[in-house]
């Protein structure tokens, strides 16, 4: 689980991670001012959780953030059968302990809020290509969990004309892309293959149809 607050009057990006007996920042650690010693500069992170409403309210009462970027979720679609009420409790429920924090704390009208939604949300596809009126049809516990964070939020805009938006994200890859994903793991499966530590390697769905774009374009 992971967030972004962006403070602009601070200028400071402040993150929740949960805790771990190993460290597991190392798609951040280009981040810190001294990444071997953990030294944060004008990145703060906050120890919590999504399942926590606690601490939501605490941190975001102790930041107030002026955008609040909502980034954390068990997002691996095969896992989610396995992982299913953990799923929902963290991408669904969680996404809803964010902005009830929001409106616990005060910041209704000064906080600007994004969630990270999902393609998974068409699942069983209505039509090709979709598009924001396409039928949502989702076809995982992931994609189920996500489809309620994504009308939570349009509950929350509309009953308290807080600033909330979804964006509704496709496949976007990167070299930090997890490496229990497709991409990084026949990439990484290749590359041990050709260096002679890995003789095969397995996958899942092969009928499975996605689209591809790059993480930075997301951004963009």
């Amino acid at each position: 689980t992971f967030l972004l607050y962006f403070s602009l009057s601070t200028s400071q990006v402040h993150g929740i991670v949960r805790r771990s007996s190993s460290f597991n920042t190392g798609r951040i650690e280009h981040l810190y001012k001294n990444p071997q010693a953990h030294i944060e500069g004008n990145m703060k992170l906050h120890y919590g959780d999504l399942t926590d409403s606690t601490c939501l309210v605490k941190i975001i009462n102790e930041v107030k953030p002026t955008e609040i970027y909502n980034l954390g979720a068990q997002s691996h679609v095969k896992i989610s059968f396995d992982l299913a009420e953990y799923t929902a409790d963290v991408d669904g429920v969680g996404t809803l302990r964010l902005l009830d924090a929001i409106k616990t704390c005060g910041l209704i009208n000064s906080v600007k809020f994004y969630q990270a939604s999902t393609s998974e949300l068409f699942g069983k596809v209505q039509e090709i290509p979709q598009k924001e009126t396409t039928p949502f049809y989702p076809r995982s516990p992931y994609g189920a969990a996500k489809l309620y964070a994504y009308w939570i939020v349009v509950n929350f805009r509309e009953a308290y004309n807080l600033f909330a938006v979804n964006g509704i994200l496709f496949n976007h890859e990167s070299p930090r892309r997890g490496a229990n994903f497709v991409t990084r793991k026949i990439s990484r499966s290749v590359a041990k293959i050709h260096l002679g530590q890995l003789d095969c390697f397995s996958l899942g769905n092969l009928d499975a149809k996605r689209d591809w774009g790059h993480a930075r374009d997301y951004v963009e």
